[in-house]
């Protein structure tokens, strides 16, 4: 039963290779929940405080409310045991025990899936090369595989989206969490288009040690990991190396010799790595595999692309005309929330919302909630890039 699957990954002071070495010795974790002490001391690879953990933590109630959210959530569990869990992802060293999946995984050991990953902190060459590339693979017959974050990783996602392809997104935060904030339609498109794949259960906020963790899942569903743009010390390029020990073919973009961002790829060609400058540089390699799913594909169309103004370092949007004369709005019937951010907002001036995080000191969750409800009740008006004005003035802040 799932509960126990649940049960299993939650257990507390039981690291991912010590789940494993019990489901090694016992057939399904149902059996680890009722073993008693010495036949958890019989399994190989965990220790006798692994083993007492085992026994003393056999509350199931935080397996029934997280299979609830699941419910709720529209999200689905996978567990290493079922029939549709990636071969290729089980045969790494350190495969997780169950995903939490929504959307619709596809036949990942069928198909050409490649790891797209580069720094957050990306230069404008990255994140166009990440677009160009992700549209290029997609439209090729690839599937892109991203972690989501911010610049390399949101850019790939978008062009593999315009090239109507599907996309794999792994997180290192629950399906719920939206992170970073402000891609909630982002994470929405990708689980229409593809699935959305985490190890972590709904709710659970990212931190910094869920990242080097979520890499390896990205390069072990991967037949490649293709390295955009990345410093020496990144996590890009701690999902290269963690490509090549599982075996996984390695390619890079080539970017300027004197350009931080590019130091990392330039080395990874320098150590064996495949240059791309065309995603049919990489995706050829597979030809012979897979006749009936690759083609090369025509350039991405010229268009005005919506990228992060984050990403690309750009200036919030001006806004050059005369504005009216702006509505008076009762504060009655808002909550703080939405008080404070109208008083932080500006009609001339766009806001981007991580500054408005900052400005108000509210929570990004509520800050998101917050600007949705003003949204649709006219109160503030979104620009492209997630920048924000208002549209009213609050009675009792007139002069």
């Amino acid at each position: 039963m799932l509960k126990y699957w649940v049960w299993l990954s939650e257990l507390p002071g039981l690291g991912n290779q010590a789940r494993l070495a019990l489901l090694r010795h016992f057939a399904s974790p149902e059996e680890i929940y009722y073993a008693d002490a010495e036949e958890l001391e019989l399994a190989e690879g965990l220790t006798k405080e692994q083993g007492r953990r085992v026994l003393q933590n056999k509350d199931l109630s935080g397996a029934n409310r997280i299979l609830g959210e699941c419910q709720r959530l529209s999200q689905r569990i996978l567990t290493i045991q079922d029939a549709g869990y990636p071969r290729r992802l089980q045969n790494i060293f350190d495969p997780p025990c169950l995903l939490y999946v929504k959307g619709r995984l596809p036949e990942v050991d069928e198909e050409v899936l490649v790891a797209v990953v580069g720094t957050r902190s990306c230069t404008p060459y990255g994140i166009r090369c990440a677009e160009k590339l992700g549209f290029g693979l997609a439209a090729g017959g690839g599937i892109v595989v991203t972690g989501l974050a911010k610049g390399v990783d949101a850019a790939a996602a978008r062009g593999a989206l315009r090239a109507g392809g599907t996309v794999i997104g792994v997180t290192g935060n629950g399906l719920d969490v939206y992170y970073p904030y402000e891609s909630r339609s982002l994470y929405d498109d990708v689980a229409a288009s593809g699935a959305l794949l985490s190890e972590y259960p709904p709710g659970t906020e990212p931190e910094g040690r869920h990242f080097p963790v979520r890499n390896r899942i990205m390069s072990g569903l991967s037949l490649a990991a293709l390295v955009v743009e990345a410093p020496v010390r990144s996590g890009a390029m701690i999902t290269a190396r963690l490509a090549l020990d599982q075996g996984r073919d390695l390619f890079a973009v080539p970017g300027p010799i004197d350009a931080p961002a590019s130091v990392g790829c330039i080395r990874l060609m320098q150590e064996g790595a495949g240059p791309v400058i065309d995603a049919w540089d990489l995706l050829r390699e597979y030809e012979h595999r897979f006749p009936d799913k690759l083609r090369p594909a025509g350039p991405m169309p010229e268009m005005r692309v919506q990228t992060a103004r984050r990403d690309m370092d750009a200036k919030p949007p001006e806004v050059t005309e005369t504005l009216p004369e702006l509505p008076v709005h009762s504060a009655e019937g808002l909550t703080d929330d939405q008080i404070s951010l109208l008083a932080v907002l500006e009609p001339v001036n766009p806001i981007q919302v991580d500054d408005l995080i900052q400005a108000s000191g509210i929570p990004a969750r509520r800050v998101l909630s917050a600007l949705t409800i003003l949204e649709i009740d006219g109160l503030v008006q979104q620009h492209s890039g997630k920048f924000y004005t208002r549209t009213v003035n609050l009675a009792e802040n007139q002069e």
